[in-house]
Parts: C-alpha cells; structure tokens; sequence
C-alpha cells in the first residue's frame, strides 16, 4: 500500500535541480533516478485479470535498487528464508562496531576504502577474541551488516554484526562461550583492538593518508557496543528482518512535503529513543539520502569464520551433530506471506493471469483497455 509522502515525491518535485548538484556523483545520480521512476508508466508493467471473478489489476514494475524504500520487502524474505536454515540452535550476540565522526570527511571522498576497512577491522577484533584462550580459545563466526546513517540522515558508519556464543576448536569441537554462552568478550578490550585493526588496515589502504588524523583517532576512544544474548534462535532471524534490507529512511517516516522542505520523525537515543520531528530544505534532504548510496556492486552484507560461504556447508552439520537434539528447535519465522502474483485480490484465489504486458511510458492499449472494463474476462 502507497504511504501518503515517498521518497520518489521528493525527486519528482526537484529534479532538474537534482541532476545537477554539485555534492552528487553519477553513480548516485543514476540511483535516484531509479527510486524516482519506481513503480511508475515509466517502467513499464502488466494488466492482470481474475479469471475467477473478474478483477482487473495494473502493476508498475519496480525499479529493484537496493536503496529504493519500496522494493526490500520481497528480498528481505528471500534473503531470511535462506538464513533459516543455517541457524544453530545456540546463544548469539548482537555487537555493534562503529567508527568516530573524525573519519566522516575520509568517508565521504573514499567510502570504498573505509567500508571495507570497517568491515575488515570489525572482523579481525572478533576472530582475535575468539582465538584467544582466555576468552574463547575457538573459531567463531559473524554476519556482518553495514549501515552508514544515523537517524537524521547524517552519517554514521557502523557493522551490525551477530555472533555465535562460541566456537569450533582445531580439533573440531563445539566449545561454547564463558558463563554457559551468557557473556562474549570484554567490550572495552575489543574497542582499543578495533581501533588498532582499523588504523593498521586503513594506513595500508589509504598510503597517503594524513598523520595528524591518524593521531587524532588514537586520542579519542572509540565505540563497540554488544547487547546480551538473544532469547531463542527465532529472535535472530526477526532481528535480521529488521536490519539486513534497511535503507537510509523508509518512506512512512516521511510525515510531510511541501514546496522546499521535507518533515520525516526521526528517534532521539540521546533521550531514550524519544520520538521527535525534524524538517529539512529538500535538497539538504536528497543530498543526506545521496551520502549512503553504496559504491557500485559493493557487499553490504558479509559472512565470516563458520558462518562465511565456503565453510558453513561442512560447519554447521558439525555443530549440529554436536548438541543434544533436545536443544534443536524447529524455528517458524513469523513474517508475512510473500506476495503470490496469481492470488487475486477480491476473491483470494489463485487465478489471475497476465493479459498484456504495458510498453515504457505508456498505459494499456484502448482496445484491451475497453475490453477489459466490458467484463469480458469474468468465466
């Protein structure tokens, strides 16, 4: 269902002004430009028909952009289905890594390289940890998810990352974390090793990068946060629900636009999540969205250690075999169903069917169009 202001209203309205700003690039430029023509003639789409009861339906195709607030629901499902069946029926911790606003200028002119940084140093702090026998002594695992924005729009570089409560050991035992899985690493030990990965890795990326920040970011602590423990495996999934598909505001939170400004809510943390509202020039708006347009074909979401691609085939049904199966849990995730295209609105059957596909930027042809609001399709 269409909210009543969108994130496409906004670069309808400024367009022309859009394509030639200054603070935005082509990459980000082509974006925009999908989220603007999403689900509209200018894409094209079908004319559906119930054969059982004759309801008549147009759909606009989507744009599919991974940053567009009206195409992620479908991937997110796809993507939780997949995840289902590779949980373990273990403790996992939700850690949150995240990078001082001193390197939001290096960001902004070299995001490639500081994402990719961020996501390395992330990595490397947990597989440290996890290795070390004082406080593991095994192989773990992360699923890793970037975000860039903060609730205003502004940017904030930082991983959500789950985390087994445990580990594989060389031997190819499951050995679980301190205190039965209820604890996983000292946050502040992981935040001063972070922060060393971080300026290793980056001076390795970025050779000419400035002294003086590199200085700075060692006299400022930096910042890893790790939540208890989630209460069963089926929280994990509903956690990853709400964060792998995210973009940088999603279109209900936009409450009003006028002529230059755009009002959206926005949550204070500060006050203890309290809701507030903030209004913004529409073009400082549709710059902010712009800053969190990912480079082309980068990966924003990321499996390491057992979890990563190449290992969980054989590391998960060793886990598995591993714990008691009184602990396994058959786990429904409660989601929506997924859009079935052949289910028919009014009747709730499973009988529509596609007529005629609609050309770019144009309605249906006069004579379907007439033959259809005729009920001719209705047996």
């Amino acid at each position: 269902m269409r909210t009543t202001f969108e994130v496409a209203d906004v670069l309808r309205n400024h367009w022309s002004q859009v394509e030639h700003h200054a603070h935005i690039n082509a990459w980000q430029l082509r974006t925009l430009g999908a989220i603007k023509r999403c689900r509209t003639a200018e894409l094209g789409g079908h004319v559906d028909v119930c054969t059982s009861c004759g309801t008549i339906r147009i759909s606009y195709d989507s744009c599919r952009n991974r940053h567009c607030p009206k195409c992620q629901g479908k991937n997110r499902e796809e993507w939780i289905q997949k995840r289902e069946t590779e949980l373990l029926p273990v403790p996992y911790f939700h850690v949150v890594f995240t990078l001082p606003d001193l390197l939001n200028p290096l960001t902004l002119h070299k995001p490639k390289e500081v994402y990719d940084t961020l996501f390395e140093a992330a990595w490397g702090t947990v597989k440290t940890f996890g290795n070390d026998h004082k406080h593991l002594g095994a192989n773990t695992g992360m699923i890793s998810i970037l975000h860039t924005w903060g609730q205003t729009l502004t940017l904030h570089p930082h991983v959500h990352c789950i985390v087994p409560g445990g580990g594989l050991t060389d031997q190819g035992q499951w050995k679980t974390a301190r205190s039965e899985g209820k604890y996983l690493f000292p946050v502040k030990a992981m935040s001063k090793v972070f922060r060393a990965k971080f300026v290793e890795a980056i001076k390795c990326r970025i050779p000419d990068l400035d002294k003086k920040l590199v200085n700075d970011l060692f006299k400022k602590p930096w910042v890893v946060f790790a939540k208890r423990p989630f209460g069963e495996p089926k929280d994990v999934l509903e956690y990853l629900g709400r964060y792998t598909h995210k973009v940088a505001i999603s279109n209900h939170r936009i409450l009003n636009i006028d002529k230059n400004t755009v009002t959206f809510s926005y949550k204070d943390y500060r006050q203890g999540g309290k809701k507030l509202e903030m209004t913004l020039d529409s073009l400082e708006f549709i710059r902010r969205f712009a800053m969190h347009i990912l480079p082309k074909k980068f990966v924003k979401i990321r499996h390491y250690g057992i979890l990563s691609s190449t290992s969980k085939k054989v590391t998960i049904p060793t886990i598995l075999l591993q714990i008691p199966i009184g602990k396994t849990i058959l786990i429904r995730l409660m989601i929506a169903e997924p859009f079935n295209p052949r289910m028919c609105p009014c009747c709730k059957t499973e009988t529509m069917i596609t007529l005629e596909n609609l050309p770019k930027r144009g309605p249906p042809k006069l004579e379907l169009s007439s033959l259809l609001a005729s009920g001719s399709f209705n047996n």
